[in-house]
């Protein structure tokens, strides 16, 4: 089938963090766009393109910044913005927008909502009870037995999910939460796997693997991400294609019946458990930090593809493109993340090169120098022949990064 050409000129993008940046390169790659312009940016975002200060939560304030910039397309980056309603706004005032509505982005909003959605739809995931009091949480955690695996059922930056053979650790974050969704434990690693969606087709992304925990081995408390790689040498064949079919296609479907209709990325967390494959969670928007490795190997160019989901045209476009090869991103957290990150301390990179480059995150300028201002505060990126090549550019790059409050864990590209 050929594919349709579809003009983008000026694109608007939110967000601040790792993912926009690695957005951002994708995005000004494309010889279709001609003017990026990033709302609230980051210093890193701001050799890409112009910076805007504006709440991006604040729907009347974005559409009037698309329509000041003249604006082809508006990508929503972070979870926040689409939850409040940002895609609903623009949509309403006739710009082009990639992100889900504020009634799709439930999927995200609310674990309970996006199971019920799962099983409607007949998607493979993990048995769950939903739970508000204290008495409710622990007849869940004595039904399920150890591993105890407890999620905040809103949203909470990757990190309100618990997983421990702890009974009390396990309750306490109950109580901490007004509603959870508590479940079996899956066994067998997880994968990411995104899906760009018009509301009706999805286009895959490449499978990647992240390392949720702070620590080497998988050690210490969850954090929204320390590290991931791409592609999986031992992911099962025909992985993609049944997760398509079993899982991404089933949702679009449920949704549209229920007049939600889902455009935009739909990231489906995965576990490949001694039962089959599991959807372990729903995200409406790239996750990070997979997204700064499977966009590092991407070779179609990245706007259209997102202006014809926009446009509900992706079934008009060929299968995604890719790079040779394998890609890592090791973070950088600020000392003290993922409870109280240290900020402030200055940052100095070294020159990208052309095996290895550094993403910007949680950072900000104290006049002309580059300080940390976040807890995940840099994602240095590597990409090499194999998974190999890539880990030893990316580490090499890291060493001569000087952030001397910065931490790193150091197994980052070893499938886990």
């Amino acid at each position: 089938m050929a594919r349709t050409t579809i003009c983008v000129v000026k694109i608007l993008l939110l967000g601040s963090g790792g993912r926009e940046h690695a957005l951002g390169r994708a995005l000004v790659a494309d010889p279709q766009v001609t003017e990026l312009h990033i709302a609230p940016g980051n210093p890193g975002l701001a050799a890409l393109g112009t910076l805007h200060t504006i709440d991006v939560l604040d729907g009347d304030a974005v559409v009037a910044l698309a329509r000041e910039v003249g604006a082809d397309l508006v990508v929503v980056g972070p979870e926040a913005p689409l939850v409040a309603g940002v895609a609903d706004a623009l949509r309403a005032a006739g710009i082009d927008v990639f992100g889900p509505s504020a009634e799709a982005a439930v999927l995200e909003g609310s674990k309970a909502f996006a199971k019920d959605v799962m099983r409607e739809a007949g998607v493979p995931t993990a048995d769950c009870r939903v739970c508000t009091t204290t008495e409710e949480a622990a007849a869940a955690l004595d039904e399920f037995g150890p591993t105890y695996v407890v999620k905040d059922d809103g949203l909470a930056a990757g990190k309100g999910v618990v997983v421990t053979p702890d009974r009390d650790a396990a309750l306490a974050h109950a109580d901490s939460c007004s509603r959870v969704v508590i479940e079996e434990f899956l066994d067998g690693p997880e994968v990411s796997l995104f899906a760009i969606c018009d509301g009706a087709t999805a286009l895959p992304l490449m499978p990647a693997q992240d390392f949720k925990r702070v620590g080497d081995g998988d050690a210490g408390p969850n954090t929204g991400g320390m590290g991931a790689y791409a592609p999986l040498p031992w992911a099962p064949e025909g992985l993609v294609d049944e997760v398509m079919r079993d899982v991404v296609q089933p949702t679009l479907d449920a949704m549209a019946a229920r007049g939600t209709p889902f455009v935009g990325l739909l990231y489906v967390g995965l576990a490949l458990t001694s039962k089959g494959t599991r959807v372990v969670e729903f995200n409406v928007r790239f996750g990070d930090p997979e997204t700064q490795a499977v966009l590092s190997l991407l070779k179609t160019p990245l706007a259209g593809v997102l202006r014809a989901a926009a446009r509900g045209e992706l079934a008009s476009l060929p299968p995604l493109e890719w790079h040779d090869g394998a890609a890592v991103v090791v973070v950088s957290a600020a000392e003290g993340y993922p409870d109280v990150p240290a900020k402030g301390c200055h940052i100095v990179l070294p020159p990208d090169t052309e095996g290895a480059y550094v993403l910007q995150a949680g950072t900000a300028l104290d006049g002309d120098h580059l300080v940390a201002a976040g807890g995940r505060v840099l994602g240095t990126v590597g990409r090499g022949a194999d998974l190999e090549a890539a880990r030893a550019a990316a580490y090499g790059h890291l060493a001569k990064i000087d952030f001397a409050q910065g931490f790193h864990r150091t197994d980052i590209g070893i499938p886990h």
